[in-house]
């Protein structure tokens, strides 16, 4: 028993206001903090001034105390994020008071740091973690040549006899997974730190910069906690001299704890400490084992605490976390562990691996394959994400499609042998197999670390360098290795490494053993059939390995990009083997960075990117784009690619008319004639004639033209808040432009009526005049232009409005409105550019939602699939009223490409049933948002239909402040998870949703679910 534990002091918060009164002369509040063997309270005078008082376990010894207090006093200047001394009236920093039982306890008085405990922070950025390795390497540095006689203690929680602790200790655990975790993890932390522990540098330490004893701040009305920082380091009971990189040790380990991704975690803090404190070889070696060992200490202190204090939960407070995280930490080997923190520091690579590729660069390996292989021009294969050799469905069937296409090039280029480059991103990994939860893997794995070598079935596989055998496997599952094996072999200075051969015949190396001889030029394997290779096209993955990190057989071919430059060091170009020509082999496409750099030199400041992150995007497929990384996001934004990004027919159809010819609309076409009868048939009568032109501005343009020509009047109504297009008129008719940063105000023949808003504006959903009310103010503008001498020429307005905010009308306002303008003269636009084509679901066309035939409607670029195309439909007498001796041209408008494209789009919609689709997944969407309206109060209102959703955002639901910041922040936090949303609405706090058509049921639950664990970590209870 620790006879500490049963004198804790049991203080109650009376009895710390009378003892702050005694002894410091101070009248307060006070409230109980947790702690662990002591008491602390904090008090809060009249005057604001906070304190903390601190009441020592009864066993606690004196000199300990007067160590902590050497220790803050120190740090009060170099560390002021540290706590200082308060001394009482009479000048002392120790003081003394009895408890009623008799026990005599220490008590001292330090100043309040402000703050919250940084277990608590909704997030934790990238900045706080590396601001708080800095706070400790600052700490660390303030103490460097401190020593105290009290510091040099047998102390448990001392990470210098943890392994003796845990030995103590853990058969007292009863979690069964907790003690499993443990067992797993101590070889690991015993075989690592065997060596490096004696030549660890040692000094005083604070020793317990866990989560709770760690305040942060800083935040402010900054919801991207981009101002977040550490604003205190406090509980300096643990003291003790032992490995300076305890400290940082310590903090890794409480910080990584629930974390996904916890070597990102400890990355960013070593950044930070590393700044402050330049750290050695052997500490960086070191510290990820020192990491686990803390958290396998305190789950093992903890069991033994919780059994003698069963009520105080401060004991258990890190249990879960722990058990949740230590599976994590032991799929990660020290060594990687320890090469991370190098690439993060930007140190050149190991130099084991400098060494082995220089040596075998002057080596005379032999060849890899039995077959002649052109060194000087070898036919090396893009394989990439941006190749279009490699479709995005490759996971299904891949021989299907990649093998011919592969030998095909091969034939053309009598090559024997086509090359699969090394350090490529690719889209051919779609397959769970891939997916983030393999070990190390921080996201899907795309990028190749290997070079593939494409040859005939049965090419036999020959050794080049001698070795002996290592290891073999057979791994049938699709897109695995198939059969495999591993070659060991030895290089002069740097010992042994290996090479890995992957997708052979199991057959061919049944008879070989391990530790067998293999000598340079061996037959040691032949390629095998897709049957047996785990489904992909025949070839050899060839790859070089440095250090296989206990994996064996395990060891991935495929990485994922975020650890790109590690595993490059474990797993280094086989070029050096192979010795190709390395200007054949490199094609990487440009880095973020390097592509937004070029961007802000050549394109206008004006051109906007979305998100604070932009991303690179080099693919489409359906309802996905994939970045320069083959990261693969979820595509809920774009409604222009409206029968989903790059789908074969529109591809075909456009690839097949532009092989035969493209001109425009002066030459007579079947393909145009045809294109125009099947649109007009979507819409219903008299809407029976159509322009067509190659943009939604141009066609907004042209439906200006046609209603001034019609009604000989040129004023125009519009909706508040509405955008049509970015001409010079379009823009004088948009309010979303000409009244927002910028713009000049709307011209005379301009009339904004407000936005039909039943959520917001003046007459509300619970209504049921609300569209007749909101009409009648459009009758009110209509009145005031007759007194004025004029009529109408248009009302405008989309059907459902996009950037007002993903409105739907009140019923019955449109309809109201039509008869109002056409009593007055006027015509009827109906601007469908977001939600024609099926998008509601309920209707082909969201202005038949409404009950109303429009005079004329505008389709946009979504009816191309995002190809240039836009069409303007309209009645027969208003088509000949501009028949009025000025040609009316469009030098693109009407092209036999895009109508061939325009055409197979409309024909996939109904091929595939889309509107439908949309119907159904539009259900689903509608139970999830509700689900979140009920959840969270910040979802103010919820509304939309099939594909085309909002969520408006309030920071109060009574007076409906809006949630602009919030909005932004919560687009930006999709986009990290890999899902792409916008914002819209006059306030900029509408989550604005309107996917590709092909848009999922699993898609819409992913979006929720990724959605609803933002709202809770954010803006949650």
């Amino acid at each position: 028993m620790d006879e500490r534990m049963n004198r804790r002091p049991k203080f109650s918060q009376v009895d710390a206001g009378t003892i702050a009164e005694k002894l410091y002369g101070l009248q307060v509040d006070v409230k109980e903090l947790p702690s662990d063997r002591d008491q602390n309270f904090l008090l809060t005078c009249r005057t604001g001034a906070r304190y903390v008082l601190k009441i020592a376990n009864r066993e606690e010894e004196r000199d300990v105390l007067e160590l902590q207090n050497q220790v803050m006093t120190r740090l009060a200047m170099q560390a002021p994020f540290c706590p200082q001394l308060v001394a009482a009236p009479s000048g002392d920093v120790i003081m003394q008071v009895e408890a009623e039982n008799g026990d005599k306890h220490f008590v001292r008085l330090i100043h309040y740091l402000p703050g919250s405990p940084m277990a608590l922070a909704r997030r934790q950025t990238a900045g706080l973690l590396q601001d708080l390795g800095g706070c400790i390497a600052r700490m660390t540095n303030a103490l460097d040549g401190f020593d105290h006689p009290g510091a040099h203690r047998y102390f448990e929680w001392d990470l210098a006899n943890g392994l003796e602790v845990i030995e103590k200790y853990r058969a007292g655990l009863q979690d069964v997974d907790l003690i499993r975790q443990i067992e797993v993890l101590l070889p690991s932390i015993q075989n690592t730190t065997r060596d490096l522990l004696d030549n660890l540098p040692k000094s005083v330490i604070h020793n317990d910069v866990n989560d709770y004893n760690v305040l942060v701040g800083g935040d402010g009305d900054d919801l991207y906690c981009r101002n977040q920082r550490v604003t205190g380091i406090i509980d300096f009971g643990d003291i003790v001299f032992s490995y300076t990189v305890g400290d940082l040790a310590i903090g890794i380990a409480y910080c990584v704890l629930d974390k996904p991704d916890p070597l990102s975690t400890a990355v960013e803090m070593v950044k930070g400490y590393h700044q402050h404190r330049p750290l050695d070889e052997t500490e960086l070696a070191a510290l990820f084992s020192l990491v686990c060992l803390r958290l396998c200490v305190s789950a093992c202190m903890a069991a033994r605490q919780i059994r003698q204090e069963p009520d105080n939960a401060y004991l258990s407070i890190s249990q879960a976390p722990i058990r949740n995280t230590l599976p994590k930490l032991s799929g990660i080997h020290p060594r990687f562990a320890q090469a991370a923190f190098r690439n993060a520091l930007g140190w050149s690579g190991r130099a084991k691996t400098r060494m082995l590729c220089d040596w075998l660069t002057s080596q005379e390996p032999g060849p890899v394959l039995d077959v002649q292989l052109d060194r000087d021009n070898p036919l090396v294969l893009d394989l990439g994400v941006a190749s279009i050799a490699c479709p995005v469905d490759l996971g299904v069937e891949t021989e299907k499609h990649l093998t011919p296409v592969i030998f095909e090039r091969m034939r053309r280029h009598h090559a024997q042998v086509a090359i699969g480059r090394y350090d490529e991103a690719r889209l051919l990994y779609q397959s769970p197999l891939f997916a983030k939860d393999y070990p190390y893997a921080m996201d899907h794995r795309t990028i190749h670390m290997g070079v593939d070598l494409y040859a005939r079935v049965a090419t036999r596989v020959l050794a080049p360098l001698s070795g002996k055998v290592y290891a073999s496997a057979l791994k049938p599952e699709p897109y695995d290795y198939g059969c495999m094996l591993i070659l060991e072999h030895q290089s002069p200075k740097n010992g042994r490494f290996f090479t890995l051969y992957g997708h052979l015949d199991p057959a061919s190396i049944r008879n070989l053993e391990p530790d067998e001889p293999i000598e340079k030029g061996q037959v040691i394997a032949v390629l095998g059939a897709v049957e047996s290779n785990g489904g992909w096209t025949p070839h050899l993955h060839f790859q070089l390995v440095t250090d296989l990190l206990d994996l064996d057989c395990d060891f991935p071919g495929v990485v994922s990009a975020v650890e790109r430059q590690v595993w490059k060091e474990f797993s280094p170009d086989p070029n050096a083997i192979l010795q190709l020509p390395a200007d054949k082999l490199t094609a990487r496409l440009p880095e973020q960075p390097a592509t937004l750099k070029k961007r802000r030199e050549r394109l206008g400041p004006s051109v906007r990117l979305s998100y604070r992150d932009p991303i690179k995007i080099v693919r489409g497929h359906r309802q996905y784009l994939f970045d320069q990384n083959a990261r693969r996001y979820l595509d809920a934004f774009n409604n222009v690619p409206h029968v989903g990004h790059c789908h074969p027919k529109v591809i075909e159809a456009a690839r097949v008319q532009m092989s035969i010819l493209n001109t425009n609309t002066r030459y007579l076409s079947d393909v145009v004639n045809r294109y125009a009868e099947e649109l007009c048939k979507t819409f219903p009568e008299p809407l029976e004639v159509c322009f067509l032109v190659n943009s939604a501005s141009e066609g907004n343009e042209l439906a200006l033209r046609l209603a001034r020509n019609y009604t000989a009047q040129r004023d125009v109504i519009v909706l508040d808040a509405a955008y049509h297009g970015h001409t010079s008129s379009l823009i004088d008719m948009s309010p979303y432009k000409h009244a927002g940063p910028g713009g000049r105000g709307a011209p005379d023949w301009v009339h904004v009526a407000p936005l039909a808003d039943d959520y917001r504006g003046p007459f509300r959903r619970f209504d049921p005049q609300a569209g007749e009310k909101y009409a009648g103010l459009v009758a009110d503008i209509i009145e005031n232009i007759s007194r004025q001498g004029r009529r109408p020429a248009a009302f405008i307005a989309e059907s459902c409005p996009s950037v007002g905010g993903q409105l739907f009308f009140p019923p019955g306002y449109l309809a109201q409105v039509y008869a109002s303008v056409r009593e007055a003269g006027g015509l009827c636009i109906a601007d469908e550019v977001q939600t024609g084509f099926g998008r509601i679901g309920s209707h082909f066309y969201a202005f038949e939602e409404q009950g109303v035939v429009p005079d004329i409607v505008v389709l946009g670029k979504p009816i191309g699939n995002g190809h240039p195309i836009s069409a303007v439909i309209t009645r027969a007498d208003i088509a000949r009223a501009f028949d009025n001796g000025m040609e009316f041209f469009s030098t693109f408008g009407g092209n036999t490409v895009s109508c061939a494209v325009g055409l197979a789009v409309l024909e996939v919609v109904i091929e595939e049933n889309l509107q439908t689709h949309a119907a159904d997944v539009g259900d689903c969407i509608r139970e999830g948002f509700e689900d979140l309206f009920r959840k969270y109060p910040i979802v103010g209102d919820v509304r939309g239909r099939g594909l085309f959703w909002g969520l408006e955002l309030v920071r109060d639901r009574h007076s409906l402040e809006p949630a602009d910041r919030e909005t932004a922040l919560v687009v930006d936090l999709m986009r990290e998870r890999g899902i792409l949303i916008g914002t819209d609405g006059p306030y900029h706090n509408v989550i604005k949703i309107r996917p590709p058509m092909p848009f999922s049921r699993q898609n819409a639950v992913q979006l929720i679910a990724e959605l609803d664990e933002i709202l809770d970590q954010e803006f949650g209870s």
